[in-house]
């Protein structure tokens, strides 16, 4: 088997539902990348959208092309895990620049330095 018509149907319905699955990720990351107002808000949406919308994407690659090949297709897995290892670490190196530059601007609604131990209310505070 080496031609997409060759996929059994069960092969190519779940193929098909990790790339409709992973396609709606994706929109819905790059809408919520249009329609958020403000830099914080916009990382999330089109991270968590390429995350787990690529991710859905290569599962269905690695499904197609391991029962078209009759042997499973691993390389794929490698692609999967930069993908996942390197958005959020990309994502959270992005934010603490922002949030850096903005505290150095002094711009508006920027969360302050205070500190906040382990029970989770403000140092200072009773």
């Amino acid at each position: 088997m080496t031609h997409p018509s060759d996929l059994p149907a069960w092969a190519a319905l779940l193929v098909a539902f990790f790339l409709v699955v992973g396609s709606g990720l994706t929109l819905t990351g790059a809408i919520g990348l249009l329609r958020l107002k403000s830099f914080y808000e916009r990382m999330h949406a089109p991270t968590l959208g390429t995350t787990w919308g690529a991710g859905s994407i290569l599962i269905a690659s690695i499904t197609c092309f391991s029962v078209l090949g009759s042997r499973p297709v691993l390389h794929e897995i490698l692609i999967t895990v930069f993908v996942l290892v390197t958005t959020p670490v990309t994502l959270m190196l992005l934010a603490r620049a922002a949030l850096y530059r903005d505290r150095a601007e002094t711009n508006g609604n920027v969360p302050g330095f205070e500190t906040v131990d382990s029970l989770g209310d403000e140092e200072g505070q009773p």
